[in-house]
């Protein structure tokens, strides 16, 4: 057995390989950059090594500085995580001749499968499905629009060494194939150190499903079942499970084995992942790409087969045989898997950094009711978000026996989940998970683009649980002005009296109720005449109320904001003023506050890097004309302009960080 593994990744995925290794009674090494000099997984190695600045093409990515670490530690194996060198066949060669071994697959399959223009070749020699697509290398934009052109829109340009959504542009016309080319390109060169792209046919109403693979050095691959990937914003996925809810078994058993052929056709073993496009419409799949690494969402194969892929893939790098066969895999229950990314669907899923001045996951485990709740991450509180690396933050898993127990889980996960300092995507996730359309299983990768055409604003309350949050508010309301007729130091002779009628607003609306305290929990009277009953331990400070209400347990967050009360449950955030009838009154007659007019200005959506400004001082632009780039967390993002005017002033140059909102140029009035 393998004695010392140094892990060549950061952030989650470094814990998760050090937790298994733990369990096996081998040492670790963790890396880390300037960036991550006090992250979770070098605090959770037995050893680590620094190997350079923040930027990942000066660290993580650079192969002698990681085989440098290799020799200080003396460690005899590498896992690489996914991501950076996972699959770059170099690496893999570098620690083969250094004597050193790769728990992943061989040098070839590497090269053949990390290679997306020959691992289409070599699966359709396979006899696997594959989509429609130029193979070849493509040299410059302008060859990229042709190509585009004679395959017909839309079309895909990908990055033949990306993954995780780097290097990916879906493109409808010739100048968005011109702009995406130029775009994957960059990000490719920056993310993988590989710029090499392709073209491909874009299929519509498209599900996207993969098949997990797990083979050793002796011959055997076996296949995992499946994952549903098809939650994806910007080609990168943000809600899986297992299995899919649109594959029967006969389907599953095809993709099964085409994956199979594959695999064994390049020789490969260790861990992989076999993706397909299966048309929703036709029931057709076809072969879309070979990860040969583990995957983000391999927890949720864990679940469902019970078996720990990362223990798999250091025995079989070990030179053990796999001690299943096909017909001992099985899948049970169901297992949904959420990506807690560090992102603002608020401001269209724009990068957030920062401190997490709040992180309390939901407890890991099986609950009283059977399901269970695990949640991977890198962070902890106090941490840090930086805009080097991939914005995810942590994955938040449940199980359950079917698939809406599964979900209604995760739900209630997500409602327990705190997180503050930072933009996140709880809310759309939470939204999500209580979606019809969701919960029915109807899914394609346009889910998002389809159900949030307007961007993600938070769920609308509808009057039931709008009627609850405001007894919920009045309650929270009540308990803060009952601790400030306690605070010492008032008038003498003077008693502060605590009234029980208020008056809540609460998306929009106002909701006159009266609140009385009693033993054990809490009525809420509505003046109109609907009544409520309250049970729940909040006091004031903190962030998680806990709250029985008319027979639903409900998991609300609360964020106390000056008079305000922000509350966030099940994908619905509104802000609660809880005030005496006879302020309330008085705030009516009080002018509305405006926000300043910031519109003909070109504000950073998001914090980052100017890596190009594309127009000049007193030029005229049109709508939709790209302004300037902007670099975050490994993307690229082409600021555009949203109508026409003439270029005042250009305040930043290429190179420069920015903050978020902060001036790139202003326009003429």
């Amino acid at each position: 057995m393998i004695q010392k593994i140094l892990i060549a990744n950061r952030g989650e995925i470094a814990c998760r390989v050090i937790k298994t290794a733990k369990k096996l009674g081998i040492k670790t090494v963790a890396v880390y950059s300037d960036a991550d000099r006090n992250a979770l997984h070098v605090e959770m190695a037995d050893e680590a090594v620094h190997i350079g600045p923040a930027p990942s093409n000066q660290s993580y990515i650079v192969i002698d500085k990681i085989l440098d670490a290799i020799r200080q530690t003396g460690a005899d194996a590498v896992h690489p995580g996914y991501g950076f060198l996972s699959e770059n066949a170099g690496f893999a060669e570098a620690l083969e001749k250094a004597g050193v071994t790769f728990i992943g697959p061989p040098v070839n399959a590497i090269q053949a499968m990390g290679d997306k223009i020959t691992s289409k070749k070599l699966a359709a020699e396979a006899g696997v499905s594959t989509v429609p697509g130029h193979m070849g290398l493509i040299a410059d934009a302008d060859e990229a629009v042709k190509i585009s052109d004679q395959i017909g829109y839309p079309v895909m340009i990908k990055a033949s060494a990306g993954g995780g959504g780097k290097g990916m542009r879906i493109a409808w016309n010739a100048e968005e194939a011109r702009e995406g080319f130029q775009s994957s390109k960059n990000e490719a060169k920056n993310s993988f150190g590989d710029d090499r792209i392709f073209i491909e046919k874009f299929v519509t109403e498209p599900r996207h499903i993969e098949i997990q693979v797990l083979g050793d050095k002796h011959g055997t691959v076996l296949y995992l079942g499946e994952r549903e990937c098809s939650i994806q914003r910007r080609n990168q996925k943000v809600i899986e499970e297992a299995p899919s809810p649109f594959l029967d078994a006969a389907t599953r058993k095809a993709m099964g084995e085409q994956a199979v052929a594959l695999a064994k056709a390049v020789g490969y073993h260790s861990a992989g992942t076999v993706e397909f496009i299966v048309d929703g419409k036709q029931n057709k799949f076809y072969f879309l790409e070979m990860n040969t690494r583990l995957q983000v969402e391999h927890p949720v194969t864990e679940l469902v087969t019970g078996l720990d892929l990362v223990e798999q893939m250091i025995r079989v790098a070990s030179g053990e045989k796999l001690s299943l066969a096909q017909d001992d895999v099985k899948l049970n229950g169901w297992a949904i898997e959420s990506r807690l990314y560090a992102e603002d669907p608020y401001r269209n899923f724009l990068p957030s950094i920062g401190r997490l001045t709040r992180y309390r996951p939901p407890a890991e485990g099986t609950t009283a009711e059977g399901t269970v709740v695990r949640n991977d991450t890198g962070v902890f509180e106090g941490g840090e978000i930086s805009m080097y690396y991939d914005p995810m933050i942590a994955k938040l898993c449940t199980w359950a026996p079917d698939r809406l127990t599964a979900i209604d889980a995760m739900s209630e996960a997500l409602d327990s989940f705190e997180v503050e300092g930072i933009g996140h995507n709880l809310p759309f996730l939470s939204a999500v998970m209580n979606q019809d359309r969701f919960r029915s299983g109807k899914i394609t990768t346009a889910y998002i683009a389809e159900e949030f055409r307007d961007g993600f604003t938070g769920v609308t309350p509808d009057a039931a649980s709008a009627e609850k949050l405001a007894a919920i508010a009045a309650v929270i309301n009540h308990r803060l002005q009952a601790r400030a007729t306690q605070i010492s130091g008032t008038i003498g002779n003077h008693t502060r009296k605590l009234g029980k009628d208020w008056v809540v607003n609460l998306a929009g609306s106002d909701h006159a109720l009266a609140v009385t305290e009693g033993t054990g929990n809490t009525r809420v009277a509505f003046e109109a005449g609907n009544e409520l009953v309250i049970a729940t331990e909040w006091q004031p400070g903190q962030t998680l109320a806990h709250v029985d209400i008319g027979g639903d347990t409900l998991a609300v967050k609360v964020d106390l904001k000056g008079p305000a009360i922000r509350l966030r449950w099940r994908g619905m955030d509104v802000t609660a003023r809880v005030r005496s009838p006879r302020v309330a009154a008085l705030a009516k007659l009080m002018p509305e506050k405006l926000p300043p007019d910031t519109s003909k200005m070109l504000l950073c959506p998001m914090p980052g890097v100017i890596t190009g400004v594309a127009v000049k001082e007193g030029e005229t632009v049109e709508a939709g004309q790209a302004l300037a780039t902007v670099e975050a967390m490994k993307m690229e993002n082409i600021l555009k302009a949203e109508r026409r005017g003439t270029v005042k002033k250009i305040v930043v140059k290429p190179g420069q960080s920015l903050a978020v909102d902060e001036l790139i140029m202003e326009f003429e009035g």
